[in-house]
């Protein structure tokens, strides 16, 4: 018995995803998909439980024998926006360095490790502190920081794993798909979050911290890294007699600062740094703005925040499969950056009521989140097995890590700004400088833009030229 897709069934996964699968993908996409969905969840817990932490920090109850741990709310804000900037500081440090790991020894390791020391920084941080009532700024700050080196580890790895089992061939369809594991754990976070968060906020940490440690011994011992660490198997299921070099012998790695002049990759990473900077600035501080600005309760602004997801899956899938129809991705991630300029205003001025704060949530993570889905999955994707390699190097989680690696610098950037402009300019001016950042963001992948369309140019007049040549060899 092999462990082969039925034919009825795999005829129709190759009809959709462009290449034939193994029980070995299913199990790859679906472990990847998890893993990065928790990943994401335990990093999203701590915005959605904002305002009860600023509560507690700012009463009697986090220091029963003297003054509170912050004298005002402002302050325990603006902690909290210093966390999240050392948080993704380390992040960013951390995504330079496990991309470049993740090309040079075995991802499955490196990925289990990290999920499991951020499973206990988090549940230390939310679920243990308040359990034991230890309020420590000092703590908290090296628990949170430290965080983000351990979630670093993520993103390069599970690319760099699906890569190599999926490759170049993947169309748009299954990575766009693929790429919204990131939301779906905030959607997951933010449920958990509105569902427990009234019987006290370490509980969404406890119950999101277990599910990513019990599953990081999962992937451990059940998540093959290539197809090098199974090709006698996947030899017996796809009836080879052997495999080609670049499936059976992982190629050598390609060098960091190699990597950064592969055709696009700085144009990207220059180009996430924008947009990385507004999707976060979303991520950590929309449950706050909910509930601080518009005065929805907490649990409101949780499940309220979850919308903003949901675009973001629905456009990455949209898009996905929409670049598989066309000749430039690029030009879909351009075209509704510009577009998302008008849904920020529109979000500004939203009224106070839940359906339209729904709605345009909907619509914002639409064009926000689909086109930072498309650069950091399918875009990275193809950056990362260049033509320019031709199989003779490896580099995507080496991409990987420095295009995440940049956006993850505008992004500690933001989480400082955004606490210290709302106190000096209000909330409308943090939407007024998303829109300026998404049009930069555009602005910096137009010559990628420029000279895809050159090259469909030339291959359209070369193709013509060629026509009257190959019909006369043909006669």
């Amino acid at each position: 018995m092999t462990d082969e897709i039925p034919t009825r069934k795999q005829s129709f996964v190759t009809r959709i995803t462009g290449q034939k699968w193994t029980r070995y993908h299913v199990r790859v996409f679906i472990h990847t998909f998890i893993i990065y969905v928790l990943f994401h969840a335990a990093r999203k817990t701590l915005s959605t439980v904002k305002p009860s932490l600023i509560n507690v920090w700012t009463s009697n109850a986090s220091n029963p024998n003297g003054a509170p741990l912050f004298e005002s709310k402002q302050s325990a804000a603006e902690f909290l926006g210093a966390l999240d900037t050392g948080f993704m500081i380390t992040y960013a440090i951390g995504l330079y360095i496990c991309g470049y790991l993740g090309d040079h020894y075995n991802p499955r390791r490196i990925l289990a490790l990290g999920m499991a020391l951020s499973a206990i920084s988090v549940f230390t941080f939310g679920f243990v502190t308040e359990t034991f009532h230890i309020y420590s700024a000092p703590l908290y700050a090296i628990l949170w920081i430290s965080n983000g080196f351990f979630q670093s580890v993520g993103w390069p790895l599970v690319v760099c794993i699906m890569g190599s089992w999926f490759g170049k061939t993947a169309r748009g369809t299954v990575i766009g798909t693929w790429s919204t594991n990131a939301s779906v754990g905030n959607i997951l976070a933010t449920l958990i979050a509105s569902w427990t968060v009234n019987i006290g906020y370490q509980w969404p940490f406890l119950i999101i911290c277990s599910g990513l440690f019990f599953y990081s011994i999962l992937i451990f011992f059940h998540l093959p890294s290539a197809p090098w660490e199974v090709e006698k198997e996947v030899r017996e299921e796809e009836g080879k007699e052997q495999m080609k070099r670049n499936d059976s012998e992982r190629p050598p790695p390609l060098g960091f600062f190699r990597a950064w002049l592969l055709p696009g990759v700085i144009a990207f990473a220059i180009s996430y740094l924008c947009l990385k900077l507004v999707n976060d600035g979303f991520f950590f501080w929309l449950p706050f703005y909910l509930h601080n600005g518009l005065h929805w309760p907490e649990s409101t602004a949780d499940g309220l925040a979850a919308w903003y997801d949901v675009g973001g899956i629905v456009s990455s899938i949209i898009a996905g499969a929409l670049s598989d129809r066309m000749k430039s991705r690029t030009a879909i991630v351009f075209t509704m950056l510009l577009l998302s300029t008008g849904t920020l205003l529109a979000y500004a001025h939203s009224p106070e009521s839940y359906y339209w704060n729904a709605f345009l949530l909907l619509v914002v993570g639409f064009f926000i989140g689909g086109p930072l889905n498309m650069i950091a999955g399918c875009i990275t994707s193809d950056l990362g097995k260049s033509e320019v390699l031709r199989g003779n190097a490896e580099a995507l989680a080496t991409v990987t890590g420095i295009i995440d690696g940049t956006g993850s610098v505008g992004s500690a950037i933001g989480q400082w700004l955004i606490p210290l402009v709302r106190n000096w300019f209000g909330w409308d001016a943090i939407f007024y400088g998303f829109m300026i950042m998404v049009v930069l963001s555009a602005l910096c992948i137009s010559p990628v833009l420029w000279r895809e369309r050159k090259e469909n140019k030339h291959q359209k007049v070369s193709q013509k030229t060629d026509d009257p040549v190959n019909r006369m060899e043909m006669s």
